[in-house]
């Protein structure tokens, strides 16, 4: 049925309160560069360049770049500054937030199972970090060495969720039609969006999100441990199959 799986990160993958990992690194962040910036202010300023990227529907402009065509006008500090200071957080300070999430001891099975039935792996996580931050999460899983066909970034996407142009750059990036994936999350609003386009879904409800109490729809739900042995079931790609024969 399916040719690739995509999956979310934060709260399904990767085990977490959103909540809790968003307070440890604004804490980590503001510590960093408080001998330049007031925390407070900091804090505002990221969190809008984030909205700004949320909201952001042009294509000719990557999500790093909309972040910091905002950033650097509400920032009194050159670029040359402020771009290798965020690059050295993540690098080390960032490493430290691992203490705010939480095992997932059935990620690495469940991804080398997937590499070796033959699917391709996309980690759709919603891109407003830079890369740096995404593998170091993946790191974590002890699952960042696969190869994935695809880890979307700030630097290589130009739309975000729940916006559902990200999804059909996703199908654009993969070269797969919406029929051909299954989008796997815990966010109602961010990852179920993907069925619009006629993607299949899987809510992972360990670590639910529905800030806005949507309706619910999916094709399948459970904990993560039904969707490890929903994915273990699951044929290789039609295609794959026919070569073997």
């Amino acid at each position: 049925m399916y040719k690739a799986l995509l999956f979310d990160l934060d709260g399904t993958l990767l085990p977490m309160d959103l909540n809790v990992f968003v307070k440890a690194y604004f804490h980590a962040v503001t510590h960093k560069f408080a001998h330049l910036l007031q925390p407070d202010k900091l804090v505002r300023d990221i969190l809008q360049g984030t909205a700004m990227m949320v909201r952001d529907c042009d294509r000719s402009r990557t999500n790093m770049e909309v972040f910091w065509s905002y950033f650097m006008t509400e920032v009194d500090i050159p670029a040359q500054v402020m771009e290798p200071m965020f690059t050295e957080f993540y690098e080390r300070e960032f490493t430290a937030l691992r203490q705010a999430t939480y095992p997932n001891p059935l990620a690495r099975p469940m991804m080398e199972g997937l590499f070796n039935k033959g699917f391709q792996v996309a980690i759709a996580t919603n891109p407003v970090f830079p890369e740096q931050a995404i593998r170091e999460r993946l790191r974590w899983l002890e699952i960042d060495d696969l190869p994935y066909a695809l880890v979307t970034t700030y630097e290589n996407t130009h739309f975000c969720k729940p916006n559902i142009q990200y999804y059909s750059e996703v199908l654009e990036l993969l070269g797969l039609a919406a029929g051909e994936c299954l989008m796997i999350g815990n966010d109602v609003e961010e990852d179920l969006i993907a069925g619009n386009l006629g993607i299949k879904t899987f809510l992972v409800e360990d670590w639910l999100l529905n800030t806005k109490g949507l309706p619910v729809q999916t094709d399948y739900h459970g904990t993560f441990a039904d969707l490890a042995v929903y994915l273990e079931g699951l044929c290789p790609p039609a295609d794959l199959a026919v070569n073997e024969i």
